[in-house]
């Protein structure tokens, strides 16, 4: 069933989503950058194409405490630090970053299952903004994911005009959207209908339209010994922000820091872009920022689909083309190794 509510009422439907549960939702910042914001009286929903950080935030934190320690004598005290995640919701994900979280789920909910990851997952509820004017940077499509249907979250949603429409996806959704019914009107799907249709047009006409992931599970060795990983990796920084900025990298670290009054032990993002990244007593297994800069590629385009059916772990948001200070990215990689082996 689809409803739908003018885009004037929204701060009323806010309020009674966010007397039930916390809600999160994209919000301009005063430098025009959009960035997922608890919401509270006078937040608007913003209108940008994404979030510069993206929404695995909220399941996988950049900073995240997992235990303290402290000791009396000989006697250890080890303290639990971690928290039950209370219900909250995410609205107005967009279509790649809810494809995402399948991603992760693939790594943190595999045995052994991440349980800091687990609790925040299942205790949020996704409603997924279907996207109106996609980027040039976008290619989402290129991985099966369709922006102006979303098929990923709890719910979906679409701002066409003055009114915004949604619709649930899973029971969690339908019973979000049946706590908020006496302030939505049920809705034809025509003017739904019409808009998906526009923005496929669009989605034709981009830029990245017709870039195309390759299957190269069987070319693993060839791909890893291409020459064409000297020029490609020359001019990377190495200053991990296209990991920083990525909605489906995972890798963290583990550090202990002490307080002056115990331990405490938290898990931070890492990089494998970074030259201390996997540091262990003997080194680095990679020691040039080629190997690195291959590692991080031959994942998402080769390891992952390897081991997860042929899932990529890209998932087109085009963050990495925006923010690389050099504009080398993974369309660029892709590119140069089409037709490889």
């Amino acid at each position: 069933m689809l409803y739908s509510i003018a885009c004037s009422d929204l701060r009323q439907l806010f309020a009674a989503l966010s007397e039930q549960q916390k809600l999160y939702l994209p919000a301009d910042r005063e430098n025009g950058e959009a960035a997922f914001s608890l919401w509270k009286e006078g937040t608007e929903l913003s209108r940008a194409l994404n979030t510069v950080r993206s929404a695995k935030d909220f399941f996988f934190p950049q900073i995240q405490p997992l235990a303290k320690f402290r000791r009396e004598g000989k006697k250890i005290e080890i303290i639990d630090t971690r928290k039950e995640s209370e219900d909250y919701i995410i609205f107005g994900a967009r279509a790649c970053d809810a494809r995402s979280f399948k991603v992760l789920d693939n790594v943190f909910l595999a045995d052994p299952v991440d349980t800091n990851y687990q609790t925040r997952r299942e205790h949020a509820t996704v409603v997924t903004m279907a996207c109106g004017r996609p980027g040039e940077t976008c290619f989402c499509g290129t991985f099966g994911i369709d922006p102006a249907e979303p098929s990923d979250g709890d719910a979906r949603a679409w701002i066409i005009g003055e009114n915004l429409f949604i619709e649930p996806l899973t029971e969690k959704g339908a019973a979000l959207i049946a706590s908020v019914s006496g302030i939505l009107a049920e809705a034809d799907r025509a003017e739904v209908e019409a808009e998906i249709a526009r923005v496929r047009g669009i989605l034709e006409k981009l830029p990245l339209a017709g870039l195309k992931a390759a299957d190269n599970r069987e070319k693993e060795l060839a791909l890893f010994h291409s020459p064409k990983w000297d020029a490609l990796s020359s001019h990377c920084l190495g200053c991990g922000s296209c990991t920083f900025v990525c909605p489906t990298c995972q890798c963290f670290d583990i550090n202990d820091f002490d307080s002056g009054h115990g331990i405490e032990r938290y898990r931070c993002w890492d990089s494998c872009m970074y030259n201390d990244f996997t540091m262990m007593a003997a080194g680095t297994p990679r020691l040039t920022q080629k190997e690195r800069f291959r590692q991080r590629f031959m994942h998402k385009l080769v390891y992952y689909p390897i081991k997860y059916d042929g899932m990529y772990s890209c998932v087109g948001c085009g963050r990495c083309l925006r923010k690389c200070p050099i504009h080398m990215n993974i369309v660029k990689v892709m590119k140069e190794l089409e037709g490889e082996a």
